[in-house]
């Protein structure tokens, strides 16, 4: 450029002496300044204001943050690069947003989505970040200390119906819910744990459990109890109070937990109320009108009879327990029962007592952990959230926990791996302190063997210490008594384990032995096909359904009442029981008179009898009873004659004469002579599971 206007400057110059002009170059001077190669500003451009950028609060990140479950305030300000007022003043806009404190705790996801949404910002949920000394090291989570005063909130109350078998339990539930559960139920018996919620006429809810009443479910009751708030015990007005009445009046008195008295089937023609109060007098407990303050209800479930009482009975005996529950933080439960459905997989109905559970939230339950992916209620219909006192289905473990097994939250997956190994390493150590005495017993016998064997090999010297013969066998040979194994598969956890409480009572292993070789909870699938056909197993479905696979060589039975199971079994025993002796009195003879004949040189005793019972045989066998005492047995006969003739059989009152085999018995007049036979019958189990 600057070369460019050298060039033409000395174009004019030239031109300039060409006419004879002289230029002035002091006058005229050429700025070469690159500012004033600038275009110049319109009119409009001078006249406009300028202003200076400004400061936008934006974040630096691409518009997706990371949200997580419980993260607090301050976690979200940080998360989405903003500053923690601008997130405060956000949180005033939300709906639900609650606490905006720096340290609180954001709950619900949604709330999460909705803030960051008002600051124009989408989300991704992730796990909670966690220190890495903390992932490094295992430990275990306890549930929280107790509440302030201040966080309590009224919860509904939990109330379980308990009583005798086929006391109208079931039936009282299906009148206050309006669905018919009883019909569902095999032969009408309750066979686990049902838990749901009922709003009563006055508009509140009430959480119901109703407890099995057979004699194979007391630790399934026992749970029950544990659970509840309230127990509303169901007593039949014709029957009184039962076995189970008074097992539930225990555990209602070792829990402390308050008893409302349904005196059920009123309208039965046996009825007798007074009757009923009076025995629940002598067993301890107070009525109203009895000097106590325990209510007792009349009703008749069927018919829907004085049931508003009962009902409000439960609510005004909850009012005055002030039952209330904290509705923030990590979320604990109780499992009731747990099963694997085959559509669905593994699930199990809880009661929340703590916290508010919602979707996506970490489960720690034992050894077994979950991400919840559904919550569905006692309907099946899903829901969003769950607080105290409601149950709840839970889908999404991994393993079943337990029923009666406490359930906590936990901030991650990568916590809940850390609690799992730190409880898989403490149950494996109380395992070898409880296997110690039996591991140091064995060790004892193992010196004690080996110390024999050396001795015996030191006496016996060197050339004799080759073992002669065939190499003894390392398995254990068969005792030869009959055995049964059994496969057990159930619906519910809760099933399975009754099942498997009643088969421990089975005390007759000494005739044939009773092994469990697997249990479950689900359908029976394949696997527990080709267990059963290696075992030869019988496969026990409760309540499941059995793969479609063919099952040539299995026996499977699909049973739905426990005691129909063990009815079922006991003709299994009983058929692999080795037939017995059994002996049976054919008839009976009186020796009137004996005679010595000569039977060539060898001189034999005649009997003269008469046939008192029964018949006389000569084919069967003999024994012979004087003053009651067995004299002689299993003894037979070589002649049986009536008059002269030679006879098969006597009947009664009948005179013959008999000549045993074994002549050197000494008989007298008036000893009885038996005729028996020996017949084999099978044997009958003593086990008797005590229904």
């Amino acid at each position: 450029m600057a070369g460019k206007i050298i060039g033409n400057e000395l174009l004019l110059q030239s031109r300039l002496c060409a006419h004879g002009s002289t230029p002035n170059f002091q006058q005229r001077q050429l700025h070469l300044s690159a500012f004033l190669s600038k275009r110049r500003k319109t009119a409009e451009e001078k006249h406009a204001i300028e202003f200076a950028p400004k400061k936008k609060n934006k974040p630096q990140t691409s518009g997706v943050v990371d949200i997580w479950r419980n993260m607090t305030v301050a976690d979200l300000a940080q998360s989405c690069q903003l500053e923690l007022e601008h997130i405060q003043e956000v949180m005033l806009y939300v709906k639900g947003a609650g606490n905006i404190d720096a340290t609180a705790r954001l709950e619900d996801p949604k709330v999460i989505k909705d803030i960051a949404a008002k600051c124009g910002l989408k989300t991704k949920i992730v796990a909670a970040p966690v220190e890495e000394e903390e992932v490094l090291k295992d430990r275990d989570v306890v549930p929280r200390p107790p509440p302030a005063p201040e966080n309590l909130k009224e919860r509904p109350p939990v109330v379980t119906v308990m009583g005798h078998v086929d006391h109208g339990k079931t039936t009282l539930l299906d009148s206050l819910r309006g669905a018919s559960v009883a019909a569902g139920e095999a032969g009408g018996i309750t066979q686990h744990i049902g838990a749901f919620t009922v709003e009563l006429d006055n508009g509140e809810k009430v959480t119901f459990l109703d407890t099995p009443g057979h004699a194979a479910f007391s630790a399934m009751r026992a749970r029950g109890a544990n659970l509840t708030d309230i127990i509303v015990l169901v007593i039949a007005a014709e029957d009184g109070v039962m076995e189970q009445t008074k097992e539930v009046l225990r555990l209602a008195k070792e829990q402390s937990v308050p008893i409302i008295v349904a005196i059920n089937k009123i309208d039965k023609p046996g009825a007798n109320v007074e009757r009923v109060k009076k025995e629940l007098s002598q067993h301890g407990i107070a009525l109203e009108g009895y000097g106590g303050d325990t209510i007792a209800v009349g009703i008749s479930a069927l018919q829907g009879t004085n049931l508003d009482e009962l009902t409000e009975a439960v609510s005004t005996q909850a009012t005055l327990m002030g039952l209330k529950g904290e509705y923030t933080g990590p979320v604990e439960a109780v499992v009731v029962e747990s099963k694997i459905d085959s559509h669905r997989g593994k699930l199990s109905t809880a009661i929340v007592s703590r916290g508010t559970l919602r979707k996506g939230a970490i489960l720690v339950s034992g050894q077994a952990w979950a991400k919840v992916r559904g919550l569905f209620d006692h309907a099946g219909q899903p829901i969003s959230e769950v607080t105290p006192g409601m149950p709840v289905e839970i889908l999404g473990w991994r393993e079943l926990p337990l029923a009666g097994d406490l359930i906590l939250e936990v901030e991650s997956e990568r916590v809940a791996n850390s609690v799992l190994r730190w409880r898989a390493n403490q149950a494996m150590k109380e395992k070898a302190l409880s296997d110690a005495e039996a591991i140091n017993e064995k060790r004892r016998e193992h010196e004690e063997q080996y110390r024999e064997e050396r001795d015996k090999a030191r006496r016996s010297g060197f050339y004799r210490r080759k073992q002669l013969g065939p190499r003894q066998k390392e398995a254990a040979p068969d005792d030869g008594k009959p055995r049964i194994n059994v496969i057990v598969k159930g619906d519910v956890h809760g099933s399975v384990e009754a099942i498997l409480d009643v088969l421990e009572t089975y005390d007759d292993n000494e005739r044939c032995r009773l092994d469990v070789i697997h249990y479950a909870v689900g359908d029976v699938n394949e696997s527990d096909l080709e267990l059963a056909r290696l075992f030869n197993a019988i496969v026990y479905a409760f309540s499941v359904n059995v793969a479609s696979k063919a099952t040539k060589g299995v026996t499977i039975r699909s049973v739905d009442i426990i005691y129909r199971l063990v009815d079922d079994l006991k003709k299994e025993i009983n058929a692999k029981l080795p037939l017995v002796d059994v002996e049976e009195e054919v008839g009976e003879a009186n020796v009137l008179q004996l005679f010595d004949i000569n039977e060539g040189r060898r001189k034999v005793t005649v009997l003269g009898c008469r046939c008192t019972k029964g018949l006389l045989k000569k084919s069967l066998k003999y024994k012979v009873k004087r003053n009651g005492e067995l004299l002689a047995d299993e003894l037979s006969l070589e002649s049986m004659r009536h008059l002269k003739n030679e006879v098969d059989s006597i009947k009664k009152d009948v005179e013959c004469g008999l000549r045993l085999n074994d002549q050197s018995i000494e008989l007298k007049a008036g000893d009885t002579i038996v005729c028996y036979q020996i017949n084999r019958e099978p044997q009958q189990t003593e086990w008797d599971p005590g229904f």
